[in-house]
């Protein structure tokens, strides 16, 4: 069994971001930029968005946070995307999620322009992905995809089963598996008999926030385990959607949590940022 270290690969990321910052801000004299909008009083959101800073911070990017209260209108967040929208030395639009219920998510993400939708969440984009086009690709499932491409884990007729259907990993993580020629399932909250999917992949991919929901007889032996969940259990500590002691003998490579993928999603965005800038360079 191999751990898939999330944690060094988001730092080599990181590390090749910055020396590509360095390189645009000496030959276009181009800083790229983030904006991200905050609404509300979460702790997880303010505690994710803080670490987002600190990450634009270390790789020489500028950044900016808008906190909103969670009673501010659907128009006034209209108009903020907007004025960034129209910001040039903004290159990524970031609405951390979720946003309080008397506002329209889908209404805002479509706000953003296309080409700075580093979360990679507007249709224009999502269309672009599932026809295989170069696009902007959501965060955590980009960063899978790039710790497949380090530990040379090969994707192509491979049966993979992604368990969780959600339009921020499960839905783009099976378009771009399905773009890597693998055979792909999904299944979700309301699939019959998980087990019957699970059981028979090469590859799981998990990521629907459920404690040690994947069994050690729920996976095959020398399967890939992708484990994308991040719970808080009673306890305080953090486990994920795998039941990683029981799990982890079986496998050949498996994510731990945390420690996995958790850091290559704002690795991910970074790169993304970055690959926007370049492309107003």
């Amino acid at each position: 069994m191999q751990l898939i270290d999330g944690k060094s690969l988001a730092k080599k990321v990181q590390t090749t971001v910055t020396t590509e910052v360095e390189k645009l801000k000496q030959e276009k004299n181009i800083v790229p930029g983030l904006a991200v909008i905050l609404i509300g009083d979460d702790p997880a959101s303010h505690a994710y968005v803080k670490m987002k800073a600190k990450a634009c911070e270390n790789v020489g990017f500028y950044s900016i946070t808008h906190n909103m209260p969670d009673t501010i209108s659907q128009d006034e967040i209209i108009e903020t995307i907007k004025m960034m929208n129209n910001n040039p030395r903004i290159d990524g639009i970031l609405v951390q999620l979720p946003l309080p219920k008397h506002v329209d998510t889908d209404k805002i993400l479509e706000v953003i322009d296309p080409k700075k939708d580093v979360d990679g969440f507007h249709a224009y984009n999502v269309g672009r992905l599932v026809t295989g086009l170069d696009s902007f690709v959501a965060c955590t499932p980009l960063g899978v995809m790039k710790m497949f491409e380090e530990y040379d884990i090969e994707l192509r007729g491979k049966d993979v089963c992604v368990v969780g259907a959600s339009n921020i990993v499960g839905k783009p993580m099976a378009s771009l598996l399905l773009n890597a020629d693998a055979t792909v399932t999904i299944t979700h909250i309301y699939t019959k008999n998980l087990k019957s999917h699970t059981s028979k992949a090469d590859i799981i991919v998990v990521g629907v926030g459920v404690p040690g929901l994947i069994k050690e007889d729920m996976v095959k032996e020398g399967a890939i385990v992708i484990d994308i969940g991040i719970n808080r259990v009673d306890d305080g500590s953090l486990v994920g959607d795998v039941d990683f002691k029981n799990v982890s003998p079986k496998c050949a490579y498996i994510t731990p949590v945390p420690g996995g993928v958790g850091p290559m999603t704002i690795a991910m965005l970074l790169s993304n940022t970055l690959k926007s800038a370049k492309a107003r360079a």
